[in-house]
């Protein structure tokens, strides 16, 4: 039995290599082929459930998956390696984000070692993140002609608000005013997010920031680009 199908698999990877067609990853025709040879090696439920992991990127307490490498025909944009983060240190993502793993850890660095700190007592009674935007190709701050943003390379992660677990809402918007009793926390989870990420941006920054914290591993000449 195992003969034919190494010699299907080698003829599948062939035919993908040279195929005038839709490029496929070898690797996903190859599971595709071994599911309907034999369905429990196959890329159904079951496999996509032990892709999971509460170790993602080898950080444990990063949950999520691995996922095919993102492609686009606008040059400098795609990941190669991407992953899509649904909860970082028992902290539910509004979105799975699509991130590389450098920039998935350092998410995870920030959870923990920043904005729990920050939150003190509250720091146990964070349940979620609002992610307005992760993995998108466009340029910077949507200018034409500009580069491209960090967020199309899987570079960049977007946090608007911290969810508790009694319906409260801590909003970058709304709460950055010092007025409010959240400001000296998010302050000071945005201060430290300088070194954790290589551009850490948020109101007063640009005018493009107003209402959500920007991150991303993105590496400067002069070191960290905090603003």
């Amino acid at each position: 039995m195992f003969k034919p199908l190494a010699a299907s698999l080698v003829a599948l990877t062939v035919l993908t290599a040279c195929s005038g067609g839709p490029r496929v990853p070898v690797a996903d025709g190859v599971g595709r082929l071994i599911g309907r040879v034999v369905p429990f090696m196959g890329d159904g439920p079951a496999q996509a459930s032990r892709g999971a992991s509460g170790n993602l990127c080898g950080v444990a307490g990063l949950e999520g998956q691995p996922i095919a490498p993102i492609t686009s025909s606008t040059p400098g944009c795609g990941v190669a390696a991407p992953v899509q983060v649904t909860h970082v240190d028992g902290i539910k993502l509004s979105q799975p984000a699509t991130l590389d793993c450098q920039t998935a850890t350092a998410l995870h660095t920030w959870v923990t070692q920043a904005m729990r700190p920050a939150l003190g007592r509250n720091s146990s009674r964070v349940v979620g993140l609002r992610v307005p935007a992760h993995y998108v190709c466009r340029t910077r701050n949507h200018r034409p002609g500009a580069r491209i943003s960090e967020h199309g390379k899987g570079k960049a992660i977007d946090i608007s608000a911290i969810l508790l677990d009694d319906g409260e809402v801590i909003t970058v918007s709304d709460d950055w005013s010092r007025l409010s009793r959240h400001s000296r926390a998010l302050r000071e989870m945005h201060r430290n997010a300088c070194g954790i990420f290589g551009t850490t941006l948020g109101p007063g920054s640009d005018g493009m920031h107003e209402n959500h914290f920007h991150y991303d591993t993105a590496q400067h000449r002069g070191g960290p680009y905090c603003r």
